[in-house]
């Protein structure tokens, strides 16, 4: 009896699991448009599980992670910022709406959830693009975020340098369940 109880235990468990969806590329960038400078950075190293039963989407990015043109500007952004020693990571949890795992091809999306930033969690809505293709599941998205929403000062000194609004862009290619 207890043989067939760890047997359907495994066997609900591998079900379900196949439901998950990891992310097997990311890449996340943002874009400040200043009046003295332009500032953009890009991260490779951010991880992503995506449900296709229940549309649960969560991702987690590693705030150091983000690569600058210049290294400078990088340490401004980890020091001055982000505070990345105190706020490592900006996290996303949330459901998408509008897909269907039935069909393939490209089909408009929505993701709606919690976004933390800088240890500041707000609700957002967020439209997107969802590709369903050869077994691959991706995700693109296009969105802007407003620096101050998240507890992000910017010192007077430097408010032409930096944006108060950035662009952010993920782009999400999830392995086959």
């Amino acid at each position: 009896m207890k043989i067939i109880a760890i047997f359907l235990f495994v066997l609900s468990w591998s079900w379900c699991a196949a439901q998950k969806m990891t992310a097997e590329k990311t890449f996340v960038s943002f874009f400040s448009k200043a009046s003295i400078e332009d500032i953009k950075a890009e991260n490779t190293k951010s991880i992503s599980i995506f449900n296709s039963e229940t549309m649960d989407i969560v991702f987690s990015i590693p705030i150091k992670e983000f690569e600058f043109d210049k290294a400078l500007m990088k340490e401004h952004f980890n020091e001055k910022y982000l505070e990345s020693e105190k706020f490592p990571k900006a996290t996303f949890a949330g459901k998408v709406s509008g897909f269907s795992k039935e069909t393939s091809g490209e089909q408009a999306a929505t993701a709606k959830g919690k976004m933390t930033i800088h240890g500041v969690s707000r609700e957002i809505e967020v439209p997107g693009v969802i590709t369903m293709e050869g077994g691959r599941l991706t995700v693109r998205a296009v969105f802007k975020i407003k620096l101050a929403d998240y507890e992000v000062k910017i010192p007077q000194l430097l408010w032409k340098n930096i944006a108060e609004e950035v662009e952010v862009k993920i782009d999400f290619v999830y392995k086959a369940p």
